[in-house]
């Protein structure tokens, strides 16, 4: 809420920290930010002035309250180093992105893809022979055409969804579940393909440099994603902060090398390239077709892919979030366009050729050619591979938020939608890492082996956007002036993406986007289970046991090994909450003597009018025989609810779980799908040498 004249509301109550001031007054708080005029009110959710109810029915928590923040524990520590100390929700604001933040976080994944882009095209122009490398300046612009589209409509998706315009919340808006499951499904692969891609292409960047390296090139990347993952959980804002100065080294750095470039070709003073003699030999072994042309475009379109990224993090950036996300989108477009042609040009002129073995790229053969083998080469290939490496950054930042809202939906699993410490979407975070770690892994690293199953999702994605999008301006048709401005250039990134897509499934179906293109519908076909079930939770009307307390009689069931103290601790609880004529301690055992000794035991305990029952299992089985048990107590007492209490040792530290069973944990496991049964632990807090459990002690 803004207010216009602070002074409306008279001071009591002034602090400052390093974000603003608040003024307080009646349980008000008036927060100003850093620029002028920057306030709004905020009414705190309690009144922390006591617990007793006596001033209020809430409580905030503070930070040290939280796991691992009270804790001096070695593990609490670590985690607080790398991750950071815990971010209020209401500091959310604070953590979003300007321009300059905005541009390597959501703009890495395009611009870095200049670095092997234009390989890419030129690996696939050279089977036809070094002739048609001749080919790759062309095709180079009619992907920067196809880029410029997609650009310009989602100029248009941006202003339009001003609260995040990703390709599924626009096909669900306009398009219906299916056609936004199918976005949303293309874009969750193409996402966990990025960051194996982006972390790839990085390490061959660096192994480019330092080719002792390579065969580490798997590790190395394993490690990348790991330290990126760390980077993301710290929050968005920093983890912008960390990565803005590699991408604006590289763009500094390449912008230099290709002037330079540019230079020595207006002057007449471009350098000799000479490629060693094996590689002009591995040329040639197809003919120069339309389908060769067709796949060169379709491996050069990995540039397209991170234009998607910008529109779906909308929310992410400061005030007004639509005109500073279209900012990062046109300086992304632009930059990468001017990188990629340029590379495309200068790697074309000096007749440059792909290495057979992807140790060297394209990138540092021309570096190494028009600067030497001096500090700047390394300065370019350093900053190359950093830049591709943190380019996997633009997934994480988008991939975690993808499954929030699709768990908001109901379409993954709950627990997605949940925020960390550091307001960063932790699981979706980490589930990102693993995936990509297992690509990186299959298919060594090899960026040539993963392009293949790349950008397909993506034109797909861009598809359902674009056609969503057309439907979206019929609809305002008779409020929106000038609609059909509007979706004609939607429809014509409709039509374009849409073929793109188809061209380049065909030309890569062979080469491993068959997987793609089956994942793809598996991962529909999941979502549509999991939002299957929580419709049917959610339509859950008839209990197991009664509503009306009234009618609930507890029935206990207490399992037993011998009559110890945790056992005793458990049969009081039982007392506690049931007659004792109800209450059954059940002893499951293979061994005959063990039971004579506990009835023995039984008998001389002042146990009331509880039972004991002696369940003999032969076989050795606890389980299984206590499950029986409980489902005839079931049938005979139909209307009395069954309540099994567990005694449970629960040791104090982490190695004397190793000295323990754990048989309740297990029980519970199995009793947990057995309807209309309640399960309760009552704990028994083993105490540490020289301490003395005294909680509950008589007196």
């Amino acid at each position: 809420m803004t207010i216009g004249a602070p002074t409306e509301l008279p001071t009591v109550k002034q602090s400052a920290d390093g974000s603003g001031s608040a003024e307080q007054q009646d349980h008000l708080t008036l927060v100003h930010g850093r620029l002028p005029g920057d306030v709004y009110v905020r009414r705190p959710m309690h009144l922390p002035d006591s617990l007793d109810g006596e001033h209020g029915d809430g409580y905030e928590v503070r930070p040290d309250e939280l796991p691992g923040v009270a804790s001096a524990g070695v593990v609490g520590k670590v985690r607080r180093r790398l991750i950071g100390s815990p971010i209020p929700s209401d500091q959310e604001h604070v953590e979003r992105l300007g321009v300059a933040t905005g541009l390597p976080v959501f703009a890495s994944d395009n611009i870095s893809s200049s670095a092997y882009a234009t390989e890419e095209i030129m690996r696939v122009l050279v089977l036809a022979g070094v002739g048609a490398l001749s080919l790759t300046l062309p095709i180079t612009f009619g992907i920067v055409a196809v880029l410029a589209i997609v650009v310009i409509s989602y100029q248009q998706t941006i202003a339009a969804y001003p609260s995040g315009g990703g390709s599924y919340i626009v096909a669900k808006d306009n398009l219906g579940s299916k056609a936004a499951l199918t976005a949303a499904g293309a874009l969750l692969v193409d996402y966990v393909l990025t960051v194996a891609v982006s972390i790839a292409a990085g390490v061959a960047a660096l192994t480019a440099l330092f080719p002792a390296l390579y065969p580490l090139r798997v590790l190395i990347g394993i490690v990348f994603i790991l330290l990126i993952m760390l980077g993301n959980l710290r929050g968005i804002r920093e983890s912008g902060a960390i990565f803005a100065a590699p991408a604006y080294v590289y763009l500094a750095t390449m912008f230099g090398l290709l002037g330079y470039g540019m230079f020595r070709y207006l002057s007449g003073t471009m350098p000799e390239y000479t490629a060693p003699a094996g590689w002009a030999a591995a040329a040639g072994t197809q003919g120069l077709g339309l389908l060769l042309i067709l796949r060169a475009f379709a491996s050069g379109s990995v540039a397209l892919t991170g234009t998607e990224a910008v529109s779906n993090g909308v929310p992410a950036f400061k005030a007004p979030e639509p005109r500073r996300a279209q900012t990062v989108l046109i300086l992304m477009g632009t930059f990468f366009a001017t990188i990629f042609i340029g590379i495309s040009f200068l790697a074309g002129h000096l007749g440059i050729l792909p290495d057979p073995s992807e140790e060297q790229t394209i990138i540092s053969q021309l570096a190494r050619t028009l600067v030497g083998n001096g500090p700047y080469l390394y300065l370019v290939q350093l900053s190359t591979a950093l830049l591709l490496v943190l380019a996997a950054n633009t997934a994480f930042a988008d991939f975690p938020r993808l499954l929030s809202i699709l768990a908001r939906d109901r379409y993954v699993p709950r627990l997605f939608s949940f925020r960390g410490d550091r307001l960063a979407f932790t699981s979706g975070i980490m589930l990102l890492s693993v995936l990509s770690a297992i690509l990186v892994v299959v298919f060594s690293g090899s960026v040539t082996q993963l392009i293949p199953l790349y950008t397909v999702g993506v034109f797909v994605a861009f598809t359902l956007s674009q056609s969503g999008m057309v439907k979206h301006w019929w609809k305002l048709r008779e409020t929106e002036p000038g609609w059909h401005h509007r979706a004609v250039i939607n429809g014509v990134g409709a039509v374009t993406t849409g073929i793109v897509a188809i061209e380049v499934g065909l030309s890569k179906f062979l080469l491993g986007a068959w997987m793609v293109l089956i994942l793809v519908p598996v991962l529909i076909a999941g979502m549509w289970g999991i939002h299957r079930h929580y419709r049917r939770l959610e339509s859950a009307q008839l209990p197991e046991t009664p509503l009306d307390y009234t009618r609930l009689r507890i029935r206990p069931i207490v399992p037993i090994a011998d009559l110890n103290v945790p056992a005793k601790q458990a049969l009081a609880f039982a007392r506690a909450v049931a007659d004792d004529d109800v209450i059954t301690l059940v002893h499951v055992t293979d061994k005959v003597d063990t039971a004579d000794r506990l009835r023995t035991e039984w008998d001389q305990w002042p146990h009331g009018a509880t039972h004991l029952v002696v369940i003999e299992s032969p076989y050795r089985s606890l389980g299984g025989p206590l499950i029986r048990y409980l489902r005839e107590e079931a049938s005979t007492h139909p209307a009395d609810t069954l309540l099994v209490v567990l005694p449970e040792y629960v040791p104090g530290r982490w190695w004397e779980h190793l000295l323990h069973n754990q048989t309740a944990l297990r029980l519970k496991a199995k009793l947990l799908f057995q309807p209309g049964v309640f399960v309760v632990s009552v704990p028994y807090h083993i105490a540490h040498a020289g301490e003395t459990a005294q909680i509950g002690a008589a007196p």
